[in-house]
């Protein structure tokens, strides 16, 4: 099994994965044209990467390529409806960094309150001016919206509650009895949760409807004066109801991810965000913690092992969720080569697809149970093909229950 490491990710996966028998390269700078000539040269069977994007264009160069990880969570720089065209599995680490992205939400916060970095900015400049920056609201007791409560959002919400915070949140999934168990007051929708928070923050995936979710009609609704933090992605935000909201209704930002930010680890970035004295910008560092780092190299040395055993690919995106398949033909058969290949020749012959399927061996190793899931009923003639096998004891149809 050859592996390609495609992106920075901890130290020990390699090993770990050479262990598993696998012959591991890596070079965490190879990205567009020069991906796509290395994935021709090496021909791995598993990719690997964290920030890379891999494009519809890369699968074709790589034949063998059967797995590519996503070392953080989400998907979005993968072309997954390509992928999944090629019959190539596509896997995440979801949560593994959400205690990471979870500290970082409290930096913000704590910034926006205290106002750490003008401070900082202005002793080194030779200021003191403590009448100034000794104003704050003090998080303990204030209210928090969370938009977003998978493993992230739940981090933050532990943490807030250590702050003595009260927390109000949003989620598409989130029911009352759910938000009930994790000791938070449920929100019908994000203009609900944010209309009398003091603070909000934003942990919702990237999909065609979330992009720009958080827009003019959240922040009108947002008190005056109110904490903003997005650690999520950036195209969930409308930056410019965000900027106008900073800058007409005092809304200070914590932001860690912005539209249109390089893909590289350094570059030059241009953005009104930038020059907006209210907000508070990092790096698109939220995950970037060694423990983060860690985490994630343990889960995807997990999702490899699983690919070389043959098992189920762990947190796989590209499954599909309901099968075409109409009719269960199950066939009690001789274990020999040759038989399976049979019936399968038949129903492919009979013009019905398989969408599934499993072979039960019995101890002796004797006799065994296929169980077929096919798309149409086959005909009582397509049956007696099948059974007239000598190593053919039964054939059963029945239609499956949607």
């Amino acid at each position: 099994m050859q592996v390609l490491i495609a992106d920075k990710i901890a130290s020990f996966v390699s090993g770990r994965l050479q262990d598993l028998g696998a012959r591991v390269e890596v070079d965490p700078k190879l990205e567009g044209e020069a991906l796509a000539e290395r994935l021709a040269g090496l021909d791995p069977e598993v990719l690997i990467v964290r920030s890379t994007r891999v494009e519809s264009s890369h699968f074709a160069k790589a034949r063998s390529l059967a797995l590519i990880i996503r070392a953080g969570a989400g998907v979005n720089t993968i072309d997954v409806e390509a992928a999944s065209q090629r019959g190539i599995y596509v896997a995440n680490c979801p949560g593994k960094n959400a205690a990471a992205v979870a500290e970082l939400v409290f930096g913000h916060l704590i910034n926006l309150d205290r106002r750490i970095v003008d401070n900082a900015l202005a002793l080194r400049k030779g200021e003191w001016n403590k009448q100034l920056f000794a104003r704050a609201k003090g998080l303990r007791g204030r209210k928090l919206a969370v938009l977003g409560v998978g493993a992230v959002g739940r981090e933050v919400i532990v943490r807030a509650k250590a702050f003595g915070m009260h927390v109000s949140a949003w989620s598409r999934s989130l029911s009352p009895k759910e938000a009930n168990a994790l000791g938070v007051e449920w929100a019908e929708t994000p203009e609900n949760a944010v209309r009398d928070a003091d603070a909000v923050t934003v942990h919702l995936a990237l999909a065609p409807e979330t992009r720009q979710r958080i827009g003019a009609s959240v922040f009108q609704a947002m008190k005056p004066g109110a904490y903003f933090i997005n650690t999520s992605r950036g195209e969930i935000v409308d930056e410019e109801a965000l900027l106008e909201a900073c800058r007409t209704k005092g809304i200070r930002a914590g932001l860690d991810v912005f539209c249109n930010e390089p893909s590289a680890g350094q570059g030059q970035v241009q953005s009104p965000l930038f020059e907006e004295p209210n907000v508070y910008g990092t790096h698109h560092i939220g995950a970037s913690t060694e423990e983060a780092e860690e985490a994630v190299g343990e889960e995807v040395v997990r999702i490899v092992r699983a690919y070389r055993d043959g098992l189920p690919i762990p947190n796989c995106v590209n499954l599909a969720t309901k099968s075409a398949a109409t009719h269960l033909v199950v066939v009690r058969h001789v274990d020999r080569v040759g038989v399976l290949a049979r019936v399968l020749g038949i129903l492919g012959e009979a013009g019905h697809n398989v969408e599934g399927m499993q072979n039960i061996i019995f101890s002796g190793h004797a006799a065994a149970c296929a169980r077929i899931e096919i798309v149409g009923e086959p005909a009582p003639g397509v049956v007696a093909a099948i059974s007239q096998s000598p190593d053919i004891f039964a054939v059963t149809v029945s239609p499956l229950r949607t």
